[in-house]
């Protein structure tokens, strides 16, 4: 299944959530969970300035989604990212049982751009979903939004 049109509603949020995260003095990630029906059921930003590296809008949105839908709604949801899912959120994503996941820019295309900014490597691995989640569908990058995303990643990183 393929990115639709009327899917990039969701990612231009994300992305504008991303830009509202590096307003705040945070790295610029942003997430929309969106059920069925279209709704959108959640949403946030990276929150890990507060000193609590876990607090990725990816796994916020997953711990919302365990406590407030059912199995059957959380599998029906969609997780729309800026960026592709790092394997913790990965994990979470696959433990409560989402969806599909579609990202802006992937794991890959970070880690090269953050190589060119001469950022030092994370402290974990970086892998693509499908390897730390193999039952998750997940669509990504988006090219005609990639651009502005790494231009967040950008403006962050050379502050």
């Amino acid at each position: 299944m393929a990115v639709k049109d009327s899917e990039l509603p969701y990612l231009r949020r994300c992305v504008a959530l991303a830009a509202e995260a590096l307003e705040s003095g945070d790295e610029p990630f942003g997430s929309v969970l969106v059920g069925a029906d279209g709704s959108v059921l959640g949403e946030d930003h990276n929150r890990v300035a507060s000193g609590d590296r876990t607090r990725h809008p990816e796994f916020e949105l997953a711990r919302w989604s365990a406590a407030h839908l059912t199995p059957e709604e959380r599998a029906a949801a969609t997780v729309y990212t800026s960026g592709e899912h790092c394997p913790m959120c990965a994990a979470a994503h696959a433990w409560v049982g989402l969806g599909r996941i579609v990202y802006v820019a992937s794991s890959e295309q970070l880690a090269e751009w953050l190589g060119q900014l001469g950022v030092p490597a994370p402290p974990v691995r970086t892998l693509p979903v499908h390897e730390v989640a193999p039952g998750v569908v997940v669509e990504g990058p988006v090219p005609e939004l990639v651009d502005e995303v790494r231009a967040l990643h950008r403006r962050f990183h050379q502050r």
